[in-house]
């Protein structure tokens, strides 16, 4: 089996090959055997580093058993840290010691919530929110916040892209311009995981990493509907999100229902104030990238440059027209009238998380008893909203 290295070696050489193509036609047109040697290169740069995904998960993996397998080190059961005591609750629940409930208490505090549970330790916390950033997009590009308090907030926004200044004379008095503000919410919501069923053995297996097991299966869940709501979100009773709060940079004309064109990307591009579009990149669908990919600019060579060792620690990432791009597969689909693609400085979209509402319990009840399997729980609160509208545009695609 090849090494990684020389995985990654080989999708250096792969890109280094395609780009030459590229400089190599210039502004010729490509010929259907330079076309389909072009995809195969960047084909073969996609399965090699799903192989190489592949390889580092199952590193990460063998080091786990590693470690879990070492000799545990015994504590104090009254000073056990903050990740013990987590294990301890999930493990056992209610099914412990005097001494390790209290410690459990001593780690974790209890809540007010309707459904009760304990509130997580920091440590915990802050893996929720690592395990959040692996979904969907959003949270790689936004900026997230926390805030002490969940109470209603008003952010104050302005647009200065359009202000300027003037030349005057001596002595004379200077017009008015003044700076005109306005206010956005930015509250924040409840999110729970709902209930999960997970077997009892698993749960009392001492192999298994039972708190990093557990955090990764609820924190999918309330990611995956964060990054939605993020994204689409309607606001009210949602936080707003991206693609409703962004302007209209580019409509796709008659015909365009499920395409776009060179020209609309450079458009939509254009659409975003300079101010903005340094910062700026793509989001959008998967199966929009697939039709991106696929266009050519005016000399009939893809706009899509693969970049050297796409995804690998300090590579270079492909690019749409010089810009970098996420995906998000919360983004609309191509279709009639859908806002497919939206560009621009997402670094504008705020997330707000709320310190100390994420919280745990677990269930022992008979649903879950008769059936040898233990319920879990979680719940946080969360919010978000586009600061400034004017940050990022959206293509539309054709009603027709």
């Amino acid at each position: 089996m090849k090494t990684i290295t020389a995985q990654r070696e080989k999708i250096a050489a792969l890109a280094k090959s395609a780009n030459h193509l590229l400089a190599e036609k210039g502004d010729q047109t490509w010929s259907k055997e330079e076309q389909a040697t072009f995809d195969g290169y960047t084909n073969e740069i996609d399965l090699t580093k799903g192989q190489i995904k592949a390889a580092e998960k199952m590193r990460e993996i063998d080091a786990d058993s590693f470690f879990n397998a070492a000799p545990a080190k015994k504590e104090d059961e009254h000073t056990i840290d903050a990740m013990s005591a987590v294990a301890l609750y999930l493990r056992n629940g209610a099914n412990v010691t005097h001494e390790q409930a209290l410690a459990i208490r001593n780690a974790m505090s209890t809540t007010t919530a309707a459904e009760g549970g304990f509130t997580v330790p920091a440590e915990i916390a802050t893996m929720v929110v690592e395990k959040m950033k692996a979904f969907g997009g959003m949270r790689d590009v936004a900026t997230a916040m926390s805030t002490a308090g969940g109470n209603s907030m008003n952010w104050p926004t302005s647009d200065g892209t359009a202000e300027v200044g003037a030349i005057v004379g001596q002595n004379t008095v200077v017009n008015s311009a003044d700076v005109t503000f306005g206010t956005i919410s930015l509250n924040p919501f409840y999110y729970t995981s709902n209930q999960i069923a997970l077997p009892l053995e698993l749960i009392q297996d001492s192999a298994i990493d039972v708190v990093g097991f557990v955090v990764a299966r609820l924190a999918t869940r309330i990611a995956r509907i964060q990054n939605t709501h993020f994204t689409v979100g309607a606001g009210t009773t949602l936080p707003d999100g991206v693609i409703p709060r962004a302007g209209v940079g580019k409509v796709g004309v008659s015909g365009q229902t499920l395409t776009a064109t060179y020209d609309d990307l450079i458009d939509l591009i254009h659409s975003v104030n300079r101010a903005y579009r340094g910062a700026g990149r793509f989001m959008m669908n998967d199966f929009s990238l697939a039709v991106v990919r696929k266009l050519k600019d005016t000399t009939g060579r893809p706009i899509w440059n693969p970049g050297d060792m796409e995804g690998i620690a300090e590579g270079v990432p492909s690019t749409l027209c010089g810009y970098a791009y996420t995906i998000n597969d919360d983004v609309p689909v191509m279709a009639a009238n859908a806002k497919s693609i939206a560009f621009g400085d997402f670094s504008q979209y705020m997330i707000r998380d709320v310190a100390g509402t994420t919280t745990l319990r677990r269930f022992d009840d008979s649903n879950f008893a008769l059936k040898n399997q233990v319920g879990f729980c979680g719940w946080t609160r969360s919010g978000g909203n586009l600061m400034e509208p004017a940050a990022v545009k959206v293509y539309t695609n054709s009603s027709t």
